[in-house]
């Protein structure tokens, strides 16, 4: 009987480091995710209030750059994932953060500050909403991903030739379904979060727990920043 006893006090000690190392991680990737969120928003909005900046950032082939870096980071970021320390991959983060803070400094001289500042806080709320939602369910959401990212490729593909059209109604469009689209990933990126760790907690495998609360926080960050976008772009009133 105290075999059984011990065997029992074991596997609940067992529990509960998974429980707070999950906590740890978790903390991890939100903290990673605010900063990097906080490090575009001042890049953004000193570049964005800059007009002689604005004005050398969006002129000409430079222009192109500048929209595109972040989308080639990401891609670049997913290669070297897997030859990076945890701190290099946590810096490149940043790094990106900043890139993402100059491809979206242009809103500042679209749209009023109020009205950015307005939706930045219902994306937060709702961000908010679907993450936890995301971590608390018991419902598999796992099916979700393929299709999501389908979604976000038909997305990407979507933009970019209407970068040349210039259609508002196939911007329309596209900032309805981006605003659905990203909604759902929040909910799937929260879960895959949580999923991965409790998988791989046994491990103990420290450095890939810090990749990992990296490449978490990214594509958090990922959901975050560009429903942030696809709401300004449906509700944000223009100067």
């Amino acid at each position: 009987m105290a075999e059984f006893d011990q065997v029992g006090a074991r596997a609940g000690t067992r529990t509960a480091d998974i429980d707070a190392g999950l906590r740890a991680h978790m903390n991890k990737v939100y903290g990673t995710m605010s900063v990097g969120l906080l490090m575009t928003g001042l890049v953004s909005w000193a570049v964005g209030n800059n007009e002689a900046m604005l004005s050398m950032l969006f002129t000409g082939f430079t222009r192109y750059i500048v929209m595109f870096a972040p989308l080639i980071m990401v891609f670049a970021f997913g290669a070297m994932i897997n030859r990076l320390s945890a701190a290099g991959a946590q810096l490149f983060f940043y790094a990106f953060a900043a890139a993402m803070g100059l491809s979206i400094s242009y809103i500042f001289a679209i749209y009023t500050d109020f009205s950015i500042t307005q939706t930045f806080l219902v994306t937060a709320i709702a961000f908010a909403g679907l993450s936890l939602w995301g971590y608390t369910t018991k419902k598999d959401i796992s099916a979700w991903g393929s299709f999501l990212i389908m979604g976000v490729i038909g997305l990407i593909v979507a933009s970019i030739i209407n970068i040349f059209l210039g259609s508002p109604a196939i911007m329309f469009a596209i900032s309805m379904i981006g605003v659905l689209i990203f909604a759902g990933l929040t909910a799937y990126d929260t879960q895959k979060i949580k999923n991965t760790y409790l998988q791989h907690a046994h491990m103990g495998d420290s450095e890939w727990m810090g990749k990992a609360a990296i490449m978490g926080a990214l594509n958090l960050y990922l959901d975050f920043i560009n429903m942030f976008m696809f709401l300004l772009h449906l509700f944000g009133n223009r100067e």
